[in-house]
């Protein structure tokens, strides 16, 4: 538990960064006059495990130092059919970040977000999310997601990972925005035994933790009389201790003004839509997503009037999260090679989650209108030519805060194997068996306390989109008499998947004319998913100071001085609910008798699903002259079918009610690439495919999950799944041009359109129903997936890799490696009323497509010293949206992002080297804002929240015999 001392320790902690930035420029002047010539190292390329995975040669390419890094990927990239690009290994399990998903971010198209917890969370591909995560070739999955988290892959593992923004017959059907592959090591990349060891310890200058990671890998071959067989073990363990500490200004939503309040309202009163003055009318549409006129004089018709009103806050709020991550993995591979013509491998691979965060929320109401003293017009301000308050001054306040534990887990198994069989002179085979199993749980308990303070002053936008806040006495906060025990919430979550695949690809060298290959294969998936999860709640109404002093809980030195907030209150202490779970929910049991103790607690199953997925294809490559140039092309056309078997359950008056559902896709998705050489070293690519995006397997459950009003805006809200949810259908172009202009430097670009009928999009109907799980009957708005919508994504990158000649002195190895990335999106979203008429169609961005991003990348490798300086930018997107019973816009945008990273790494010695990382090192704010392209909101005038996301710093080392 963090305690006042605590956070004074972190607080002298943080000067060590302070420390060690400035002594990096010592560190890399006296590093570069030491430079010397170091010797390298060779590794043979992989040998990867399906022909639909398999590179175009296997020639042997020197992987070590960061200019080799570099220059590897851009040799993948030339000799691909596909448009793909990679990131490779400097050295053993050597990749320069702490996930995959970091290491990714400087891959032309690709954008990254979520940086909270001291990590990068979410990925996309030219700005959407939906990848194909294949390992060694083969699809994985974590728990009942259709996708593996790949930020739980330990980049110590990874010997190269290719992003595939094409697709041929060959590859995985799903994924529209591409597929990444991950590779790892196998025993005969190396000529005999060999050992490696790293560890890295990393400062959070949010939390002042310094954090552990750890990896270790053993391999060795042998020539027998059998054959050469070979072992290897790669290990790794990761731990990280985080802060976030997050700013926020609630939803807008309508006031009466003072002057001009609708008769029956008084002066700053909150309209709330179907309110009985007005006979139950709604004054606005809820679930629009344009929002209401923030222009001055605006107005609402109420009883026939046309009335002005404000656009206010219904709330303030800041959230102090701390976090313990926890990620063991593990990957053993034994290969035999008893003949020339035959190699078997078998593979395993173990990653696990630990993941326990403690969230501090100080949550407060400022919609009140009851106490605004004699002058209500001097208690707030407005934005100038608009009708929306910047700031306010409110009495007589409610507000809680909630003290929240998450704990969750996952554990992913992966078993493979793999023969791979050359059948005479021009036949080869690849057979591939494989089975994974992976599990999610968690646990969630949150107490909330509540009180009524005195008044509260709030500034919705302070600075730069940050809100400020404070109340009378903010010393009260931190006094646990004040506040009163409320709700307790005690819910779990146990998400499962299953899958046994098998394969078999074979490729002919058929040399008949222009047809110089011919490929096919079968791929049957057996898969597997199931969701179960439990909730309860109750109230009880005691003063916190009335219970054990363990349940109180003291953060300490909140935002870091960034903004006029509470620095530290009292909240329930997560840790000690979780550690006394029996005794709190007897405290709560004798309060409300349907409270559960632990032995009564079970989790419902919600559904199963049984997917079973069959895929043939067949690829012919052909060479011709045009111009008297070489002309490579090849056509394909994958098959596949996929029947699922659905299984729902709903728990109604205490019995099991069962419904049931069976879907059947089947789809011919054809491909085609051209590839013409123009020069020897200009070549241009122009590809044609078809990839489908399969529904979330939570996406089709019906169950319907209801939560009540929680922000008094008179409806509560809800989600369930649609059944009857089809297959997204994407096709998809590709130009591409690319100039190898000298050794180890290209210039290339890509024009690209993507065409997606029957995209999900969640529309909120109106429904009038009890919440069995409270009691409460009400209006819910509940939101449900639907395939209602088609859309357009199209754009171009523009890369450039290139290392300097002939450099003179320790300027010599520096290059430089940089992309730029410019989309445009469009989708159609249904506008629908409360009784779920489509009443239009609005026009809107993708989620998480920003119109313009780049990265650079200063490389620099002389002698014995490697270093990065990495700069990535990508500008606002459309993240999220709100809940649609607000009145303002309920697009939540991000606001532009950047990450200045740097990397440097020093040989002592050819088996010992050293290295020193910085991220995050301009210190950067992750904002949010609302905003609708319609022109309603903004970043200066509906900002949202502002979270420090703080800097890392790291040192570590690698030995290897």
């Amino acid at each position: 538990m963090q305690t006042a001392a605590s956070g004074n320790s972190r607080h002298h902690a943080r000067l060590t960064p302070l420390w060690l930035t400035a002594a990096i420029p010592v560190c890399v002047l006296g590093l570069g006059l030491a430079a010397q010539a170091q010797e390298t190292a060779q590794t043979p390329s992989q040998t990867t495990p399906t022909a639909q995975a398999a590179p175009d040669d296997s020639t042997v390419v020197v992987v070590k130092g960061v200019r080799a890094s570099i220059t590897k990927s851009l040799a993948t990239k030339r000799r691909s059919t596909q448009v793909v690009d990679s990131i490779v290994a400097e050295d053993i399990g050597k990749l320069p970040d702490n996930n995959v998903i970091e290491a990714l971010q400087r891959v032309a198209g690709v954008q990254v977000t979520d940086r909270g917890g001291g990590e990068v969370g979410t990925i996309s591909i030219r700005g959407m999310p939906d990848i194909s995560t294949t390992w060694n070739g083969r699809n994985v999955f974590t728990a009942s997601s259709r996708q593996l988290s790949l930020q739980d892959i330990p980049s110590t593992l990874v010997r190269q990972i290719d992003v595939y923004k094409t697709r041929s017959a060959s590859q995985l059907e799903s994924g529209i925005a591409g597929q990444i592959d991950v590779s790892t090591l196998r025993p005969f990349d190396f000529k005999g035994f060999e050992v490696s060891l790293a560890g890295r310890g990393s400062y959070d200058e949010q939390s002042g933790n310094f954090n552990p990671n750890v990896s270790g890998l053993i391999s060795n071959r042998w020539s027998t009389g059998a054959g050469d067989f070979g072992a290897l073990l790669n290990l790794s363990y990761s731990r990280a201790k985080y802060r976030v500490q997050t700013v926020t200004a609630g939803a807008l939503v309508p006031f009466a003004t003072v002057d001009d309040p609708p008769a029956g309202w008084s002066a700053l009163e909150r309209l709330f839509n179907g309110d009985a003055r007005a006979g139950g009318a709604t004054f606005w549409q809820p679930g629009t997503n344009t929002g209401l006129s923030s222009e001055e004089g605006a107005t609402l018709n109420i009883n026939g009037v046309d009335v002005p009103y404000y656009l206010s806050r219904d709330a303030v709020f800041a959230t102090d999260l701390t976090g313990d991550r926890e990620r063991p993995a593990a990957n053993i591979a034994l290969q035999w090679q008893p003949n020339a013509d035959a190699v078997y491998t078998f593979e395993f691979m173990y990653d696990g989650y630990r993941n326990t965060t403690f969230s501090n929320l100080l949550f407060s109401y400022v919609d009140g209108w009851w106490d605004l003293g004699d002058d209500p017009s001097s208690s707030f301000t407005l934005y100038p030519g608009t009708n929306i308050i910047k700031s306010r001054t409110t009495g007589s306040v409610y507000g809680f805060n909630s003290g929240d534990l998450t704990t969750a887990k996952t554990d992913s198994f992966i078993y493979a194997l793999n023969g791979k069989w050359n059948i005479g002179d021009r036949f080869s085979l690849v057979g591939d068996l494989s089975y994974q199993n992976s599990v999610y749980t968690s646990e969630f308990m949150a107490m909330r306390t509540e009180r009524t303070a005195g008044s509260i002053t709030a500034d919705f936008n302070a600075h730069d989109g940050i809100a400020a806040f404070s109340f009378d006495d903010n010393s009260l906060l931190a006094d646990p008499s004040q506040w009163t025990v409320a709700q307790f919430y005690d819910n779990a979550n146990r998400n499962k998947g299953y899958a046994g695949t098998a394969s078999l690809d074979g490729v002919y060298e058929a040399d008949w004319g222009p047809v110089k290959k011919i490929s096919f294969g079968v791929r049957y998936d057996d898969r597997k998913a199931e969701e179960a999860a439990r909730g309860q709640s109750a109230y009880l109404g005691q003063a916190l100071s009335s219970l054990d002093s363990g349940l109180q809980y003291y953060n300490t030195d909140f935002y870091d001085g960034r903004s006029d907030v509470p620095t530290s209150w009292v909240v329930a202490n997560g840790y000690y609910i979780r550690d006394h779970i029996d005794e709190i929910r007897e405290l709560y049991h004798s309060v409300d008798s349907s409270f559960k103790t632990t032995d009564e607690l079970s989790l419902f199953t919600n559904f199963r699903a049984d997917e079973k997925t069959t895929s043939l294809y067949a690829q012919a490559d052909l060479e011709n002259q045009l111009l008297g140039r070489r002309l490579r092309s090849q056509f394909g056309l994958r098959y596949v079918d996929i029947e699922t078997d659905l299984n729902f359950y709903q728990l109604v008056d205490s019995s099991v009610v069962e419904t049931t559902a069976q879907k059947q896709i089947s789809k011919v998705l054809p491909s085609a690439t051209l590839r013409y050489d123009v020069s020897d070293d200009i070549l241009v690519r122009l590809n044609y495919g078809e990839t489908l995006r399969r529904p979330n397997f939570g996406d089709l459950n019906p169950y319907t999950t209801l939560t009540d009003a929680v922000t008094n805006s008179g409806y509560g809200s809800g989600s369930k799944g649609n059944p009857d949810l089809t297959a997204t259908h994407a096709k998809n172009l590709d130009l591409t041009a690319e100039w190898y202009f000298s050794k180890d430097s290209a210039l290339y670009g890509t024009l690209f359109q993507r065409k997606i009928d029957g995209l999900v999009v969640t529309m909120a109907l109106q429904e009038d129903t009890t919440n069995t799980a409270t009691g409460n009957t009400g209006s819910y708005l509940v939101s449900t997936p639907y395939n209602a919508s088609n859309g357009v994504l199209e754009g171009m990158e523009l890369g450039l890799t290139y290392f300097p000649k002939d450099l003179p002195g320790v300027l010599n190895g520096l290059g430089v490696q940089a992309s730029v990335t410019k989309l445009d999106s469009s989708q159609n979203v249904p506008n629908v009323n409360s009784e779920g008429e489509i009443i239009g169609q609005l026009k809107t961005d993708f989620f998480g497509v920003s119109k313009l991003s780049y990265n650079i990348t200063l490389a620099y490798e002389h002698g014995p010293l490697g270093a990065r300086l990495s700069y990535v930018w990508r500008d606002r997107f459309l993240a999220s949206n709100e809940a649609s019973s607000f009145a303002n816009p309920i697009g939540v945008w991000r606001r532009p992002e950047k990450d200045l990273d740097l990397q440097l790494n020093y040989n002592i010695s050819p088996r010992l080297s050293v290295s020193v990382d910085a991220v995050n090192l301009t210190d950067e704010l992750q904002q949010n804002y609302y905003y609708f392209n319609g022109g309603y909101g903004g970043q200066d005038t509906d900002n949202l929240g502002s979270t420090i996301l703080g800097r890392t710093f790291s040192i570590g080392f690698r030995w290897k015999m």
